[in-house]
């Protein structure tokens, strides 16, 4: 259920994948038979239609000055090496491309492929007099004063391999990344998991050895876990000086586990996973900082409180470790100096809220509030201690410098910090489009701040090493991306890249509505999006879908271009496609989110339905007697939400991996709805099980069997509710899928979905 911002899942064409299911086949032949063809291409052409989009991005390679830079454009036929001078904003071959592939020819013995550069990978080697790459599975040097090539010899691959962090294990929950060994700032050791104890290998020798010997299972050792068992930022932080090492180590002896059956084994087999549910016991987590030499385990003194705990940083003459310390109701956040020799704490940051801070994944995480100054002395600090998230400025001795930043508007996250000019560069929502997104600076010293980028839409930007440019990627729902050199003061110095949407031009892409309605408070502005088929006509009636996520710590309403990919691809089949950010959601200050607290489930619903009849009431075109929802994970629960409490409006939907039970949910959902004991009433109203029996329209539920996000059991539990009221549905289980599906899984889902909508909704 939690995440960071929404990515549109885009399709890959794959054969499609086999699952358990109850749906009967899809009647497209409701649909006309000349469109259904035609439809079924323009379905998958829409939902994969970023890749539609061609430029509008790049990527920069920064020279020794810090500010100019090269990148390649092109594809691999015909791949270009460019070098900007950001001084006069020319943009120059970095490479003559026919006298590379001629040296190439020469060095390769025979041509190169394509026509480009053969390789889009280089590295410039000081002062600039060479290239370094790889083509073939051999390494060459290209000399830039005579185009002379030159092999350079191959490391073999096991010394090559020793730089290279190794995979510990696969991300846990699904979509989580692997986890990776932690490489010490020295370069010359590796922390990684083993055998429940950290070992660290040899970046000289390859040799390994244990740091730890006394983890054993279910009291382990680990370089990445939190208190909720997920795969955080809490990764292992090395010293300074590579010589130390903080680590953590959790017993989760009593904590729940929960099953993965692996049906498709030979013989089945039962994996048990621990799974801290709402109101259940955590596991206890304690922070060590691990000697390299000695061996040596010094405690952190960080409490013993049910707790989240994840190291931040060292300071930077490694006097120091930094120590996040979130209470479990999430009312309560610490930033902790731990002193390195003792072990001792003192408190540098108390945030408190009355209700909860920044909840379980919001952007930024409250993982990210911290933002180091370069001096070691000062640091940043996002609050939202006004109800608007803005910068503070520190002294380590914990005492407030001033304050940064002021609004009704929330800071999002700092983009970087130039301390020698004394700016401080970060993204905000502060413009009257509400959720546009923009990057501003402020001064460390008082300087108001200001807007850096033009133009509407969603900015996204890097900023060079020397702090004196930046690039600006930036695009709005119906405007394609551009990329933009800029001063640091934001002048415009070159327009880099602009995209061509010429492919999706031909296939009548139409961008979609924006829209502004009221929550069903009668008071409250909610903005959403419409998207419409390529052949919309007015004069026609159209059936609806309701594209839905619903969770409180993220936005699902698409804002820049390429991000409503799902929408349009539904949208070709005849429907019209509708996404909406209700009350409760995030990047709206905390009055706007804490509607969710202790209430999860009661208001989502009522501003998504209302809204929809708001939208129809002005567009006849909507036709709110065909209405469909769907959504995975939150947007599952809110689907499932959906058709037993607004069963008049919503008639058909596809639930993905859903949770009907809030009790039954990850303990993550305590930061909105508090403790089980404390909230009864609020997670009896929260739970949709016991509302089973107001189903009247057709509803697919579809989860994968190894999901440790949304338990398998979520779905099974919704089966016995909608099984105990005598209410129809429609199943299709994934063996061995988590909570990402699969490319192959992903692909028979959207087949399931969209043959579910046409036959139950029947677009015309």
């Amino acid at each position: 259920m939690s995440g960071g911002r929404r990515v549109t899942p885009v399709p890959r064409l794959v054969a499609i994948g086999v699952a358990l299911g109850a749906l009967g086949s899809a009647a497209t032949a409701q649909t006309p038979a000349r469109d259904s063809a035609a439809r079924e291409r323009a379905f998958w052409q829409f939902l994969g239609y970023p890749s539609l989009v061609k430029g509008g991005a790049l990527t920069p390679r920064w020279m020794a000055d810090g500010a100019s830079f090269w990148y390649v454009q092109g594809g691999p036929d015909s791949a270009v090496a460019y070098r900007v001078d950001p001084a006069t904003g020319a943009i120059t071959p970095l490479l003559d491309v026919p006298r590379t592939r001629r040296a190439l020819a020469v060095a390769l013995g025979h041509d190169p492929p394509y026509r480009g550069l053969p390789f889009a990978d280089l590295t410039l080697l000081p002062e600039e007099k060479a290239v370094r790459f790889t083509l073939e599975g051999r390494d060459f040097l290209l000399a830039l004063s005579d185009y002379s090539i030159t092999p350079v010899p191959t490391q073999p691959t096991a010394e090559r391999n020793r730089y290279v962090p190794q995979v510990v294990r696969p991300g846990r929950y699904g979509g989580d990344p692997d986890l990776k060994e932690v490489l010490s700032p020295d370069r010359r050791w590796f922390a990684r998991d083993q055998d429940h104890n950290i070992w660290i290998r040899s970046t000289v020798d390859g040799r390994m050895e244990p740091l730890t010997t006394d983890g054993v299972a279910d009291w382990e050792w680990s370089t990445s876990v939190n208190s909720d068992l997920s795969e955080t930022d809490a990764t292992a932080k090395w010293s300074p000086d590579g010589l130390r090492l903080a680590v953590m180590k959790a017993d989760t002896r009593n904590v729940a586990r929960v099953p993965l059956l692996h049906w498709l084994k030979p013989t089945e087999e039962v994996e048990w996973r621990p799974y801290v549910k709402a109101g259940g016991p955590m596991a206890a987590v304690d922070l060590y900082i691990v000697d390299l030499l000695s061996k040596r385990q010094l405690k952190v003194d960080v409490g013993h409180a049910d707790q989240y705990v994840i190291p931040i940083s060292w300071v930077p003459d490694g006097s120091e470790l930094l120590v996040y310390r979130m209470s479990r109701d999430y009312k309560t956040l610490d930033v902790l100096a731990a002193d390195a020799r003792t072990g001792a704490t003192r408190i540098l940051v108390h945030e408190t809220q009355k209700t909860f801070i920044k909840g379980i994944s919001s952007l930024p995480a409250w993982t990210q509030l911290f933002t180091p100054v370069g001096d070691g002395k000062r640091f940043l600090w996002l609050s939202e201690r006004d109800g608007w998230d803005h910068l503070y400025l520190y002294g380590m001795d914990g005492a407030l410098i001033r304050r940064l930043t002021s609004g009704a508007f929330p800071v999002l996250s700092v983009a970087g910090v130039d301390e020698k000019q004394g700016w401080v560069y970060f993204y905000a929502h502060a413009e009257p489009r509400l959720y546009d997104t923009h990057l501003y600076r402020v001064g460390l010293d008082g300087r108001p701040a200001e807007r850096l980028t033009q133009g509407s839409g969603q900015h996204a930007v890097v900023l060079s090493p020397s702090n004196n440019v930046f690039i600006d990627t930036h695009s709005s729902l119906d405007r394609p991306p551009a990329v933009e050199l800029r001063s640091a003061g934001g002048k415009l110095i070159k327009v880099l890249a602009r995209a061509s949407v010429d492919s999706l031009t031909a296939l009548g892409w139409k961008a979609p509505e924006e829209f502004v309605v009221k929550a069903a408070d009668g008071a409250t502005d909610l903005y959403g999006v419409i998207v419409k088929p390529a052949d919309f006509d007015a004069a026609r009636r159209y059936p609806v879908i309701e594209y839905i996520y619903g969770g409180p710590q993220l936005v699902n309403m698409p804002r820049a271009f390429g991000q409503s990919a799902m929408q349009q691809g539904f949208a070709q089949l005849g429907f019209v496609v509708v996404t909406l950010d209700a009350r409760g959601t995030t990047e709206r200050g905390k009055a706007f989110q804490d509607v969710v607290y202790g209430n999860f489930g009661r208001n989502e619903i009522p501003d998504h339905a209302g809204a929809l009849k708001q939208l129809a009431a002005a567009r006849p075109y909507m036709d709110l007697g065909r209405v469909g929802i769907f959504g995975g994970s939150w947007g599952g629960y809110m689907t499932v939400r959906a058709m037993v409490l607004a069963p008049d409006v919503y008639h058909v939907g596809v639930a993905r991996y859903p949770v009907g039970d809030l009790y039954d949910h990850w303990s993550l959902i305590e930061a909105y709805m508090g403790m089980p004991q404390d909230n009864r009433a609020g997670y009896d109203y929260g739970s949709s099980l016991r509302l089973a029996g107001n189903l009247k329209g057709h509803l697919l539920l579809t989860h994968g069997t190894n999901d440790v996000n949304a338990t398998f059991s979520a779905t099974m539990k919704i089966v016995d509710a909608l099984t105990r009221a005598n209410k129809p549905y429609d199943l299709r289980i994934f063996p061995e899928e988590s909570h990402a599906f699969s490319a192959a899984a992903h692909r028979y889902w959207l087949e399931t979905t969209k043959s579910y909508f046409i036959e139950h909704l029947r677009p015309e």
